[in-house]
């Protein structure tokens, strides 16, 4: 499959040299006279390298071959994070550098979305938003839960995120998994 330059949009997975890269951003250019120009910069999904490159209006770029699959995240083995595909249950293993900033978020028997190309994972995306239980914070005063006063307090993946002054120990809270911001305390 093609992408003409005016299906450029954030997000759009190409292949240049038979590498896929994600669009990280798109501009659209129009100088005083000629072509129209569009400005991305790429992010190769295999090596990480970042790409700007400028595309004259009308050119075009090949799909990427890349495949979005449901897994489930099974365990950590040192480095290792181990997910196993829900339909054909064949085992994928993922380093420190493919798991990101999401090993803080996974727990046994997650769902999880994996981004494939040729049958070999690339990297992991956990669910938008998780319930994580509250390990250790510091207890809060009293009359603090009005402010957007925050404190620091370790979730049961063993990950800190800043948290309201009403919150203690043993609640369980909802995670935004983007950027690590607390949503909500949740009602057991």
């Amino acid at each position: 499959m093609q992408y003409s330059t005016s299906d450029f949009r954030k997000g759009l997975k190409v292949q240049i040299d038979g590498e896929p890269y994600i669009m990280t951003e798109c501009n659209f250019v129009k100088p005083g006279k000629g072509n129209a120009l569009y400005k991305c910069k790429l992010k190769n999904l295999i090596r990480g390298t970042n790409l700007d490159r400028t595309w004259r209006g009308g050119e075009t770029l090949e799909s990427a071959d890349v495949e979005e699959t449901d897994v489930q995240y099974l365990y950590k083995q040192g480095d290792t994070w181990v997910f196993m595909d829900n339909e054909s249950f064949e085992q994928y293993e993922l380093d420190a550098d493919a798991v990101g900033d999401g090993w803080k978020f996974l727990k046994d028997g997650m769902k999880c979305m994996m981004t494939l190309f040729n049958g070999n994972p690339l990297d992991m995306t956990p669910p938008m938003q998780v319930e994580m239980e509250v390990t250790y914070c510091e207890p809060g005063a009293k009359g603090n839960t009005a402010t957007n006063v925050t404190k620091p307090a370790t979730i049961e993946t063993g990950a800190e995120i800043q948290v309201p002054m009403f919150v203690n120990l043993g609640d369980v809270i909802k995670v935004d998994t983007r950027d690590g911001s607390y949503v909500e305390r949740v009602k057991k």
